[in-house]
């Protein structure tokens, strides 16, 4: 078996020609820069493909996304139809996530943003915050990573919501489907978290239409995928007290520009795409585990809905 494997970074590629070779013994593994015969490469490692690049190889059994989204492969305007596409998730990844959220959460909710300006202000000023179960926490999207991370605020006491496209049920978490019960979700929800995948559907979501629905003063974490949301309206939004804070992991550029506004916002936390990012150790030994599978079997039980976008 023959993989080639792309990462918009060079050196990062190498590395993980080298890594994903040790785990894969008897396989032939390339950059896809130098893939030899592309007519031999079975299986396709990518992030953030360019494109083009992938519909070079005309014998490819499965792509596989070097992360747990799929929405960088499906961007590729030329990919090839009906190719599998295959998730790199894991309970590593799930913990980093809710490591992230359970973070960022206590950090709004105990108001550390202005405690921290008091302390570099040498101000002594205790900010009184309600305890846990008299805040409203609502998690967007209830997929792996948003299920675990909407428990997980659970179990520290707050009142957790969960939003989804489809009915779930999650233990010490209130579930809302479907778009017609979005504004029922956002009635109240003072900090909100944004898991959702990246689809025609909920490209923009997070926008002045949106934050108009939460209380005045709610805060908002994004870390799921940057076209979520609406750059200007988050700003305008902050600035006018609609939000009081926000903390962004993605972005619609990445990096994130030096000239960016985010960067010097008062109110912003900015974290450069590290809320479940994926150590190539960890992720090697989950694809690696993957790759083998799908030769043997022909499909693995992380194969993506390609249609669904996730």
């Amino acid at each position: 078996m023959k993989a080639a494997v792309y990462l918009p970074a060079d050196d990062k590629t190498q590395w993980w020609v080298e890594m994903l070779q040790s785990l894969l013994p008897g396989w032939e593994v390339t950059s896809m820069d130098h893939p030899g015969d592309p007519a031999t490469v079975d299986f396709a490692v990518v992030w953030r493909p360019r494109t083009g690049d992938i519909a070079r190889f005309e014998n490819l059994k499965a792509i596989v996304s070097i992360g747990a989204g799929i929405d960088h492969v499906l961007a590729d305007m030329e990919l090839p139809a009906g190719v599998p596409i295959i998730r790199t998730v894991g309970s590593d990844l799930t913990q980093r996530m809710r490591e992230y959220v359970a973070l960022h959460v206590l950090r709004h909710h105990r108001d550390m943003p202005r405690q921290l300006r008091a302390q570099a202000e040498a101000d002594w000023h205790a900010i009184v915050v309600p305890v846990a179960p008299n805040r409203t926490v609502g998690v967007m999207g209830l997929g792996n990573l948003g299920a675990a991370s909407a428990q997980t605020l659970a179990g520290l006491g707050f009142a957790t919501r969960g939003w989804s496209k489809s009915p779930k049920t999650l233990h010490g978490v209130t579930c809302f489907a479907g778009i017609d019960c979005l504004d029922q979700f956002l009635d109240g929800c003072e900090i909100l978290v944004n898991l959702l995948p990246l689809t025609d559907e909920t490209r923009g979501i997070l926008s002045a239409d949106l934050f108009a629905r939460l209380p005045r003063e709610a805060c908002v974490i994004n870390c799921a995928r940057g076209p979520h949301l609406v750059d200007e309206d988050l700003l305008a939004a902050l600035n006018d007290g609609q939000l009081k804070q926000a903390t962004l992991d993605v972005f619609h550029q990445e990096p994130l520009p030096a000239d960016h506004p985010f960067w010097n916002h008062p109110d912003i936390t900015v974290t450069p795409h590290v809320a479940s990012q994926i150590d190539a150790g960890t992720g090697g030994r989950i694809i690696a585990a993957n790759l083998l599978e799908y030769a043997r079997t022909g499909t693995c039980s992380d194969v993506a809905d390609a249609a669904r976008g996730y």
